[in-house]
Order: structure tokens, then C-alpha cells, then sequence
């Protein structure tokens, strides 16, 4: 109940005045109204992007992923540190809709957050989970959301379209029956 009420807190402290999305020169402004932490944004032609994604993989030395090698597919990013007790709840709840979606076109990447190498990896690994990560402990990589994203709230999910554009965030631990339904119907969308 405490992180729930401080990502509530944080995402308000996020938040930029106006409507409920902002896509301004074709990237993704955040917006948390009244500090809500599950967000939607349609009709998909309003959504915005994020930027240029990228850093080391989490369990592979000299290996960089980019949110590029994904094009055309939907992708669920979640934010995570192997520290963070909602992340370890969730872990299996991404798993299983990642298992369930990825034969739909949908990729789940992970940004390993404010951590340290060796105990991310026993996390994955004990975990069992079969997404990449990308390794960043300073959170650099999160430089692509141009500072209009409360990258301070972890756990944080948000679900891209398959032009990366942002379809859902949500502020807080996820379980398979709140991210499954979302990440079909996006899926479901034809491209525009």
C-alpha cells in the first residue's frame, strides 16, 4: 500500500498540466491525470513515441539491445531492480503474459534499474524470466523519454504499439489479468 502511494505521489509530481496525452513533434509527453496509475492513450494516431532506446544487455557482456530490433512488434517495457519488492511480484505475472502474447507479435523488454549486475542476473535467472533486459543501473538509457516520464516510480509498465507509440502506462505491480487484456487489444490494432 506504501509504493502504491508513493507512485501515486510521484506520478502526480510527474505529471505536465493539460489533457490526459500530449504528443508534441511525434514524441510521448507524460501525463498522469489526477494521479492515476494505469493510463491510456487513444485513439492510436494521438499516441506519442518515446525516443532512441538502447543500452547493455543485462545477461549478455559486450551485447547492446535497442528498442529498434523489435520494429513492428508491440512491446511491453517494465522498469525493474531485482531491490523492488513489487517487481519480484510481478516477475511471473510478465512471464506468463509474455509466454502467452509473443507468438502475436508482442516483445516484453526489461530496464534494469538502480542495481547490480551479478544479483539482476540471478534474478532473471531464478525467475526463469525469457525477455531481454538492458542493464542500467544509472538509468541513462531512460534519457529516450526526454525527462516526460516519472522514471523514479518502480515497478512502471508501459505497453507500445507497433510503432512504439505509447498505448498504457501503469504506475505499480501488474498482475496477468490486468496486462494480458491490454497487450491483445493492442496487438489486435491494425497498423495505421
Amino acid at each position: 500500500m506504501l509504493a502504491l502511494a508513493a507512485a501515486i505521489t510521484l506520478s502526480a509530481a510527474g505529471c505536465a498540466g493539460g489533457s490526459d496525452a500530449v504528443s508534441q513533434g511525434g514524441t510521448f509527453q507524460f501525463v498522469s491525470p489526477g494521479g492515476k496509475t494505469d493510463i491510456y492513450y487513444d485513439p492510436p494516431a494521438a499516441r506519442g513515441t518515446v525516443g532512441e532506446l538502447r543500452g547493455p544487455d543485462l545477461m549478455t557482456a559486450g551485447k547492446e539491445i535497442s528498442l529498434d530490433d523489435f520494429r513492428g512488434q508491440v512491446v511491453v517495457l517494465n522498469l525493474w531492480g531485482q531491490w523492488c519488492g513489487p517487481c519480484r511480484g510481478e516477475a511471473d505475472d510478465l512471464e506468463q503474459v509474455y509466454t502467452a502474447t509473443k507468438d502475436r507479435g508482442v516483445a516484453f523488454l526489461g530496464i534494469d534499474v538502480r542495481d547490480q549486475q551479478d544479483k539482476a542476473r540471478d534474478f532473471v535467472t531464478d525467475n526463469k524470466i525469457g525477455y531481454p533486459s538492458i542493464f542500467d543501473p544509472s538509468m541513462r538509457s531512460l534519457i529516450a523519454f526526454g525527462g516526460n516520464f516519472p522514471t523514479s516510480v518502480i515497478p512502471t509498465t508501459l505497453v507500445l504499439d507497433r510503432e512504439h507509440r505509447v498505448a498504457a502506462v501503469f504506475l505499480r505491480e501488474l498482475l496477468a489479468q490486468d496486462l494480458q487484456p491490454v497487450v491483445e487489444r493492442v496487438a489486435a490494432e491494425s497498423q495505421t
